[in-house]
């Protein structure tokens, strides 16, 4: 990074400084607890001369038993693609108007937690529905570890509530899928062949009137021997849009070799059918009660508004700790 021609190349030096960011996130305080250690002994010793030092011996010991903790979760983040940026995209699935609103509720929870941690949000694409939420909308969040994070987030999320939509004031059970792919840098190799797949360009949604895009700007990609379709329409330019549309079918592509290296590994998980992108994975409740329940790990929050306000840092983690224990 101290070279004068670092930032000659945009992308691969900010590629390079993410990367720090990620390995310091576990160099910073690794050296922090070795340091610690060392002044732990010490404090020992004044202790057996000091009895009254008993009280801060004891909570320094907690602190440090924190600190490894955390030092271990982030060691479970040891995928080929943890350290890497994500490309989360959700989907209005069953429910009609009450899913489309859902998926907008959980585009903002994502937003805030990214919000939260310090992570880069750029949206990719949205398609907004005709009475209210969306029907799809995909998002790049940026930052140490993302991916390694976000990947547990894939499956269906179900919502209970009573619905604003409905006159009669009834339970309404909406549904929302989840898909994360990791952001593959240029200088990954992931082979696509131009003639697998169909591109199609269409005019892209916007708010009307001066807004209304007059172009076929927006580009769908199909990539026909797995089926993967992505689609960007955020950007004015075609170009912008197509150069999108391609790192996200990369990303995609990229999650399906990992999925193939996992199930060839010693079964990374017991019950593979559980995380599969038509599973249920967490449910969410606004009546009678209000809780978040993860469905794998059985991990729970009692706040339901605090977890869609982006405080959903537990549930991530309580993924990392299942998935060891699945292993």
């Amino acid at each position: 990074m101290a070279a004068a021609d670092f930032w000659d190349n945009q992308e691969t030096a900010r590629a390079a400084v993410a990367r720090l960011k990620s390995l310091k996130t576990v160099s910073t305080p690794l050296d922090e607890l070795t340091s610690a250690v060392e002044d732990l002994s010490v404090l020992l010793e004044m202790c057996q001369d000091e009895p009254e030092m008993e009280g801060e011996v004891e909570q320094e010991i907690t602190r440090l038993e924190s600190l490894c903790d955390q030092l271990e979760l982030k060691s479970m983040l040891n995928g080929p693609h943890d350290d890497a940026g994500a490309l989360l995209t959700i989907y209005a699935r069953d429910g009609g108007t009450d899913a489309n609103d859902w998926a907008e509720m959980l585009l903002r929870m994502y937003l805030q937690w990214a919000s939260q941690t310090d992570y880069k949000v750029s949206l990719l694409d949205r398609s907004d529905n005709d009475i209210a939420g969306i029907n799809h909308a995909t998002i790049c969040v940026q930052g140490p570890m993302a991916y390694g994070y976000l990947k547990g987030e894939t499956g269906i999320h179900r919502l209970v509530r009573i619905s604003p939509f409905n006159s009669e004031g009834k339970r309404q059970t909406s549904f929302a899928a989840i898909d994360v792919s990791p952001e593959i840098s240029d200088d990954v190799e992931i082979e696509i062949d131009e003639k697998d797949v169909r591109e199609d360009t269409y005019r892209a949604s916007g708010a009307g009137g001066q807004h209304v895009n007059k172009t076929d700007s927006a580009v769908r990609l199909t990539h026909e021997p797995t089926g993967i379709v992505v689609q960007c329409q955020n950007e004015r330019s075609q170009h912008k849009n197509r150069a999108s549309a391609y790192k996200m079918l990369r990303a995609r592509l990229a999650r399906v070799e990992e999925e193939k290296r996992e199930a060839d590994q010693a079964q990374k998980y017991k019950d593979k059918a559980r995380v599969g992108f038509g599973s249920q994975i967490r449910n969410y409740f606004l009546h009678p009660d209000q809780r978040v329940k993860d469905a794998r790990t059985g991990y729970s929050e009692g706040n339901f508004h605090a977890v869609l306000d982006g405080n959903i840092q537990g549930f991530l983690e309580s993924f990392l700790r299942w998935r060891i224990g699945q292993d």
